[in-house]
């Protein structure tokens, strides 16, 4: 006889004996209406006799009920996914809020300090450019707090700049719901603030020196959302012990072949050892004019000074932001998890209603 089997059945649904398939579907559905999940099965033609047509009927529930069961599992799931997603929306916001406290109290002290942006940002640079991509070592890990390396010729006259960094770490610290900062990301992220500093400086300039016309400027022209990416790299890890020596030019001595070497070493070129002038010395005019003797890097010089003449300056500003985002996670493994902590359970049996 010709047999069409369809029916409709949930998970745990216990596979005893049924007086027909009629009864069975009905059965399914009144018990799991919420559930119910509708397993067709392709139509066989074969001959059965009546004894074997009950046997037949729990064989093929058999073959369908472990799809029935993974249906229902993934349909299950979806209250894992929620509660994945909640949580992940939960560390996110953690994150964010605790960076913004981080921001703010780094433009507070780099404000108060502002002789100190030229060697924050020298900083942030030896700092990274210790990155060795054969051996996949050095880079932004903040090996430079070290006193043994922090003392070497390349980093002289950076210890005012790193240790107004320790006491805004201190501050941060005191805050920190997730666990202290690593010097890597305040390095990182004290060098986004000078940046930034520079920035709305220039523009207050354009404006004539009014600081809240400048402010409307910046805000108005400035580049705020490129540093989307750089934000996102927020949970850099700290080396244990200084990396190696001979790794960072003395930059006001090094020659410009010298310069592009090291930056070539990094993965960069001539077009960011233009922009980035101003990490390598006090006086970025005269760094920019020595780097404009070379051919390579002189083009690049050029649009980055015209850049600066503009209202919005965005070649620069862009290009700037893209270096030092590669720059400060050159080699690193970062953790999206960092800074963030479990939240306190409310009991709902205390609450007065």
């Amino acid at each position: 006889m010709g047999v069409s089997f369809l029916s409709t059945f949930t998970p745990l649904l216990s596979l005893v004996p049924v007086p027909s398939h009629r009864t069975a579907t009905i059965a399914a559905a009144t018990r799991y209406p919420s559930h119910a999940v509708t397993i067709c099965c392709y139509k066989m033609e074969t001959d059965v006799t009546a004894e074997d047509e009950d046997r037949f009927r729990r064989r093929d529930i058999l073959k369908c009920f472990g799809v029935t069961i993974g249906m229902e599992l993934m349909a299950s799931s979806g209250l894992f996914v929620e509660k994945a997603s909640a949580a992940d929306l939960i560390q996110l916001r953690q994150r964010s809020e605790f960076l913004s406290s981080i921001k703010r109290t780094l433009s507070t002290a780099i404000k108060g300090s502002p002789d100190l942006i030229p060697p924050i940002l020298t900083l942030a640079l030896n700092d990274a450019v210790t990155y060795d991509k054969a051996t996949k070592s050095g880079g932004p890990n903040a090996s430079i707090r070290f006193s043994s390396e922090l003392s070497r010729p390349e980093n002289k006259g950076l210890s005012a700049a790193l240790n107004l960094l320790e006491e805004a770490k201190k501050e941060i610290d005191s805050y920190s719901k997730g666990g202290p900062i690593s010097y890597t990301d305040l390095i990182q992220y004290a060098a986004q603030g000078a940046l930034k500093a520079t920035f709305l400086a220039s523009a207050i300039r354009k404006c004539g020196g009014n600081e809240e016309k400048g402010n409307l400027l910046y805000t108005a022209y400035g580049s705020s959302g490129q540093w989307a990416l750089f934000d996102k790299q927020f949970g850099r890890a700290d080396a244990q012990e200084p990396d190696p020596e001979g790794r960072v030019p003395q930059w006001q001595k090094a020659s410009v072949k010298e310069i592009k070497d090291k930056f070539s070493a990094i993965g960069f070129g001539p077009r960011q050892v233009a922009v980035m002038s101003a990490f390598m010395a006090p006086d970025q005019a005269a760094t920019e004019a020595f780097l404009a003797t070379d051919p390579d890097v002189s083009p690049w010089v050029q649009k980055y000074q015209r850049s600066r003449e503009t209202v919005s300056q965005t070649d620069y500003e862009v290009d700037l932001i893209t270096a030092l985002t590669k720059m400060s996670c050159l080699g690193q493994q970062i953790n999206y998890e960092a800074y963030t902590y479990p939240v306190k359970k409310v009991d709902l049996g205390k609450l007065k209603l």
